[in-house]
């Protein structure tokens, strides 16, 4: 039964906590009702006064201000369930809230589940997710450094222009490269699932690596594979024309889903914002030689973007001939369209300008803060102090961004301390770089 919920109940913590990430989850009452088909009030409430950092059972039994081994169960059970992600650190057991997405929302339709209500949980997260739209703007549209980022189809790269392509941008690259593997049920084809308006697309298709691929195998959310599995379900995915969609960084990629058009809230953005580009795109755009078209159409269905579409081809002896013609500007460089034309009329080309990946998730995690002005939760965790390795590497990424941004990050901290370490790697940059521009050139 769903609690009585009210303006003083536990799941207000919660909802602030969690709009303290980046990429931000807004406080409603819809998203109140999500969290309460989730977590208990009472965990609501505790794991609203988690840090933002990585964290242990001895931080959160001070926090919550009881017995470890209490604080220990709690945390496990809530791991268990997918709604924290754990890991071994210097053989201690480390804890992180993720965020609902990607995150937590998505582990809850990793697998058929029977301690939740996965069927309610569909109709409310739809709702969330698709009619109300500020969680989705939020999260795709604020800033300009996007959460996710498109994967090209390496097949359809003509030979001329493979050399462009760098090892984060395969796939096949990141899971060769990958110490561990797991897989599990597509989230969103799932919830769609449950709604009655899935597709026929292959269900066990969500990939996860690594830390995050650990903790979700050790609680049976996903399955572990090794590489050629991988490998062989990214053949099948793109055989099925589904796009593969990656976590937006250079280094560490956490996940990759093969996403349909239809069902994926990614895609369903790409097409709805096209304008506002809620995804990062491949460093490859598709190219139509109209000429050669047969205006058969298969391109035009198989296009996650709506990139594509049928015009007259104006022949006046062939009046019902068709050609397609191509939309740049909605264009991702995903390759689909090109693995489905017959007529080899359509191919992938670079793009004028590089898309730049964020280096690591550090990285990414630093330039949304700034974008979103949430910088400061960052730095300044009222909930616990955190680590001087979490420290490291936020003052790291801030160092790596460019003068703008670390202007803007200057501007949001409000602390004498990180501004003058900011300063001073200037200085000593501008001192670098004035010793290499005296040396004398032959």
């Amino acid at each position: 039964m769903m609690p009585h919920l009210n303006s003083s109940n536990g799941y207000n913590s919660l909802m602030e906590r969690l709009n303290r990430f980046p990429q931000g989850a807004p406080p409603s009452e819809l998203l109140t009702r999500i969290l309460a088909l989730l977590f208990t009030e009472k965990e609501a409430d505790l794991v609203g006064q988690l840090p933002m950092h990585p964290f242990s059972a001895a931080k959160a039994a001070q926090i919550w201000r009881m017995r470890e081994v209490e604080a220990y169960r709690t945390l496990e059970n809530l791991a268990k369930r997918g709604l924290l992600l754990d890991s071994e650190l210097k053989e201690e057991k480390i804890y992180v809230l993720p965020p609902p997405m990607t995150g937590f929302f998505e582990f809850s339709f990793m697998r058929v589940r029977g301690d939740i209500d996965q069927v309610a949980l569909s109709r409310l997260l739809h709702q969330y997710l698709n009619l109300e739209e500020e969680f989705i703007r939020e999260l795709f549209l604020a800033g300009d450094t996007r959460m996710g980022r498109i994967m090209v189809d390496e097949d359809q790269i003509p030979s001329a222009n493979v050399t462009r392509v760098l090892n984060h941008e395969r796939a096949s690259e990141v899971i060769r490269g990958a110490n561990r593997i797991g897989v599990g049920t597509c989230y969103c084809r799932h919830k769609m699932q449950h709604l009655g308006r899935a597709c026929a697309a292959a269900m066990e298709t969500c990939l996860v690596f690594d830390a995050v691929a650990d903790s979700l195998i050790r609680h049976g959310h996903a399955r572990e594979i090794d590489a050629k599995e991988g490998l062989d379900l990214l053949q099948q995915a793109r055989e099925q024309n589904l796009v593969q969609f990656a976590e937006n960084v250079q280094q560490g990629v956490s996940s990759i889903c093969n996403c349909c058009s239809c069902c994926c809230e990614a895609l369903v953005a790409a097409r709805k914002f096209c304008n506002l580009r809620p995804v990062s795109s491949t460093n490859f755009i598709a190219e139509l030689t109209r000429e050669s078209c047969s205006g058969c159409g298969r391109c035009i269905d198989a296009c996650p973007a709506e990139a594509v579409k049928l015009v007259s081809a104006n022949d006046p002896h062939h009046p019902w001939m068709r050609r397609c013609v191509l939309d740049p500007e909605r264009c991702l460089g995903c390759g689909v369209c090109v693995r489905t034309c017959r007529s080899r009329t359509l191919t992938l080309a670079p793009r004028a300008e590089r898309v730049v990946t964020p280096v690591d998730n550090a990285h990414k995690t630093v330039l949304m803060a700034i974008e979103r002005g949430k910088l400061q939760h960052l730095i300044w965790d009222n909930r616990a102090m955190f680590s001087h390795r979490a420290m490291a590497a936020i003052v790291g990424a801030i160092l790596r961004l460019p003068p703008v941004k670390q202007t803007l990050a200057r501007s949001q901290l409000g602390s004498h301390y990180l501004q003058g370490i900011i300063e001073r790697h200037a200085e000593r940059s501008c001192r670098t770089d004035y010793r290499y521009s005296a040396v004398p050139t032959r």
